[in-house]
């Protein structure tokens, strides 16, 4: 990949705002709990931050995991700040979470760090008012792979690292993937030959690693017990092919798994704000996270020129 495409792989990680935690003030009405420690590799505590209603509403919170984008390599928790505290002012418990990059540890341990934070918020949902049984996750780029990771591989063993709380389960109520890659067998294919740069995510050619790559790809893990599912995916994506995420949702509707795939028109790696793609996950998780009878369509969605960075007009 050339470092033109790695850049933009890195600037445009996330679909709506992700500004970092110097711009960001948690609105009225929400909670904002900074740097919780919620699994430890070895002597590296790994922190996620809360996103809480201030006033939580009647009964336990569903709960909605973040994980950010930056070609596995780079980004930071704050990216999913803006996002999560709209979701927090919905009624719902959000955390967005840091994992291990690829220049730290490479395959499996960021999906290890995902999959912990979804069994820290189980081993803490009675001190925080939180429906075990009712947790999302969302990611763009990167973290919509590792989000869709997280949704397919339920509890594969080979997965689930060593991050804590090993007596609860890593699996969840629903997942969003934005536009992520879905299958490291393929992704060369469709990128025309030219080698990408999460290589480093698996610490090498995925063409040469064939059964890690395997191992690293949501595709390849879906079963008819998957959780729901809403991709979203700009058709003009120059960084992640629009054909990974196609090829997510063919094996997700073949095994029989409930799936949303909503084309975004005209957008690349990224959309920047745009409240149609908002109201469409908002609806995904009001669904299957709170149970209420909404429709979740698959219309497409227009989203900003390819070659605008997310957040310009």
């Amino acid at each position: 990949m050339t470092r033109h495409v790695c850049l933009v792989l890195v600037v445009a990680s996330c679909a709506f705002a992700q500004r970092g935690e110097r711009e960001f003030t948690a609105p009225e009405g929400v909670e904002w709990i900074r740097d919780v420690e919620f699994a430890r590799v070895g002597k590296r505590p790994l922190l996620l931050d809360i996103l809480r209603p201030e006033e939580p509403p009647k009964g336990k919170m569903p709960a909605i995991v973040f994980i950010h984008g930056g070609g596995f390599s780079k980004g930071n928790k704050e990216m999913g700040l803006r996002d999560n505290a709209r979701l927090a002012e919905r009624g719902y418990f959000t955390v967005t979470i840091e994992y291990r990059l690829s220049g730290e540890a490479i395959f499996p341990a960021a999906i290890e760090d995902c999959k912990a934070s979804v069994r820290w918020i189980r081993a803490h949902a009675e001190e925080y008012g939180v429906d075990p049984e009712r947790i999302g996750v969302w990611g763009t780029s990167a973290g919509g792979h590792l989000s869709a990771l997280v949704g397919t591989s339920g509890d594969v063993e080979e997965l689930e690292g060593d991050g804590g709380n090993a007596d609860e389960s890593s699996r969840v109520t629903c997942a969003v993937d934005c536009f992520g890659p879905s299958d490291f067998l393929s992704i060369m294919e469709h990128r025309g030959g030219k080698g990408p740069g999460e290589f480093g995510f698996i610490g090498g050619p995925f063409d040469e690693h064939e059964e890690l790559s395997r191992l690293a790809s949501p595709r390849w893990h879906v079963t008819k017990d998957d959780p729901p599912f809403l991709i979203m995916h700009g058709s003009e994506d120059p960084v992640v092919p629009f054909a990974q995420s196609e090829e997510l949702n063919e094996a997700l509707s073949e095994a029989g798994v409930d799936v949303t795939f909503v084309h975004v028109e005209g957008a690349g790696h990224g959309w920047g704000p745009n409240a149609d793609a908002e109201a469409r996950m908002d609806a995904f998780f009001d669904k299957h996270l709170k149970g209420e009878d909404v429709d979740v369509s698959s219309e497409p969605i227009q989203g900003k020129p390819r070659g605008r960075r997310p957040g310009r007009k």
